[in-house]
């Protein structure tokens, strides 16, 4: 040992510094050791939390939530453990955190904001993992649920974080809650038309369409009346959400094509100006 002392004490320029390396040194590996319990700890404590989710059928996003707080809970409770072996003083320390927890708090009110914000998602529960939704003007499936974001995948692959907040504040269309999808297919026919020979044409359509429910039957209804125009509206059924986008576009190509084979006339409003010649008045001459 005093072989070590005084070889550190060479190294290091003073034997009290060469003293505290190697006290230092136990309370490190002490320190190291702590944290890796912890790390232990929370393995055991997330398998034990995922078995006990599963009997109990608690939802994805619930069961996300949860290991989520108890994580941080835990590995803090380690951290603290182990900067206390340390000899730093984890009280002072702690109010030092929380004071400058204060300052900053201020400075990220929106991250706060969304972190308070992803609670009320897990408690309110609008949706779930897996559902399709559209909220802030996005559309996608639910991938996941942070404290601060919800992750939404688009049809076309993106990946979409939007902020608790914005999905706190908005109004959010589920896609998913219901066994049945409707769709709207918004059109328009000439005044002149039999809008019973529209409806029949329409209705004939969907019952050709495997992909449309019988019931809830199709519907054809009027929605405006105009002075070039009548207003109509195709309203049918799904039970696959994830059919929705690709059967509404084919239903609108679908109405254009039976409508126009059948000669429905379907005019849109239109501008015309007219040119007149205006003749110039004649002047009688003495």
């Amino acid at each position: 040992m005093n072989q070590l002392l005084t070889s550190l004490d060479e190294l290091l320029g003073t034997r009290q510094m060469a003293e505290n390396v190697l006290n230092w040194i136990p309370n490190a590996a002490s320190a190291a050791g702590i944290l890796f319990a912890y790390w232990v700890v929370w393995g055991l404590v997330r398998r034990s939390v995922k078995y006990a989710a599963l009997r109990a059928n608690l939802d994805r996003t619930a069961l996300d939530f949860l290991l989520t707080i108890l994580k941080y809970a835990i590995l803090s409770l380690g951290v603290v453990m182990a900067l206390g072996r340390l000899g730093i003083n984890t009280t002072s320390l702690l109010a030092s955190i929380g004071i400058a927890g204060i300052t900053v708090g201020f400075a990220a009110k929106d991250v706060i904001s969304n972190m308070i914000s992803g609670l009320f998602i897990f408690w309110d529960r609008p949706f779930v993992l897996g559902d399709l939704v559209e909220v802030g003007g996005h559309y996608g499936r639910v991938e996941s649920i942070t404290m601060r974001s919800t992750r939404v995948v688009t049809p076309d692959g993106k990946m979409l974080a939007v902020p608790n907040s914005v999905v706190i504040n908005t109004t959010v269309a589920s896609y998913t809650n219901f066994p049945h999808l409707r769709i709207d297919i918004p059109f328009a026919v000439a005044v002149q038309e039999n809008l019973g020979r529209v409806r029949s044409i329409l209705l004939s359509m969907c019952h050709q369409n495997i992909s449309l429910l019988d019931e809830p039957a199709p519907a054809v209804i009027v929605t405006d009346l105009n002075d070039y125009n009548v207003g109509m509206q195709l309203q049918v059924w799904l039970d696959d959400e994830e059919q929705h986008i690709v059967v509404r576009q084919q239903l609108y190509e679908q109405v254009f094509e039976a409508l126009r084979k059948a000669g429905v006339d379907m005019p849109f409003q239109t501008l015309s100006l007219t040119s007149v010649e205006i003749e110039r008045p004649t002047t009688m001459q003495d």
